[in-house]
């Protein structure tokens, strides 16, 4: 399974160029990932994103051992040249930390998402609430107009993916909504438009859990905060 591209910056002639050389070489593509250590304990994606800026980066993987972030990462980009360019930010600064960036390869990618998906399932309190939800506690007593809010969505994510996730339920394109920032890109939020209150209120089961690597979370919206977050992208 390679990640999904989602993302462009004059990547048509790049992608190309991709294609030729899968053809030339006869042989598949390596796996565009690299590692990187030394990151702080309160680093962000928007961090790993902007230090490796004008690179396009499909998914962000933080490293937990015990559900304490070890301060490792994978970082998955769209094109294999890529990490070649990935690596030259090898010991720059993030902060007053510098950064560790070494070639990875496709299996310890996906031997760090097995660990993490299977660090949740045996339930470290930790683990269970990657990311801090300051005033998005209390789900269970807002109440529900039939649209959700989606955080923590891969960046190369697309509404099919979205569709999957809440696949028991009838779902169209056109009722999601994928956040986009300034540049056109991925936010890692989504709105969802359900058929009735009652749906969205049932969907809130799925809060949690796994969208391929990541642990999405669910929290009950309304019509004016999903229209002020797609506005901000346009």
């Amino acid at each position: 399974m390679f990640p999904k591209r989602k993302y462009s910056n004059g990547g048509d002639n790049r992608e190309m160029g991709f294609k030729r050389q899968h053809i030339d070489s006869g042989q598949p593509p390596p796996f565009p990932v690299v590692r990187l250590r030394g990151l702080p304990f309160d680093c962000t994606e928007a961090d790993v994103i902007d230090f490796f800026r004008g690179l396009d980066i499909l998914d962000i993987l933080f490293v937990h051992k015990s559900g304490r972030f070890t301060g490792e990462a994978f970082c998955v980009l769209a094109y294999p040249l890529q990490v070649d360019f990935a690596l030259q930010r090898n010991k720059q600064n993030m902060g007053r930390r510098y950064i560790e960036v070494f070639r990875s390869k496709r299996q310890e990618y996906y031997g760090a998402i097995a660990h993490e998906v299977s660090d949740m399932k045996v339930g470290s309190p930790s683990r269970s609430a990657p990311r801090a939800r300051s005033n998005d506690d209390g789900n269970d007593t807002i109440e529900h107009t039939g649209i959700l809010r989606m955080r923590g969505l891969p960046y190369s994510a697309g509404k099919d993916d979205v569709i999957d996730f809440f696949k028991d339920y009838e779902l169209s394109e056109d009722h999601i909504h994928i956040v986009l920032n300034s540049d056109g890109r991925s936010t890692g939020e989504a709105y969802v438009e359900f058929a009735s209150a009652e749906d969205s209120k049932s969907a809130m089961r799925r809060d949690r859990m796994t969208l391929g690597s990541r642990y999405i979370e669910l929290f009950p919206s309304n019509p004016k905060e999903m229209d002020e977050a797609i506005s901000k992208g346009r």
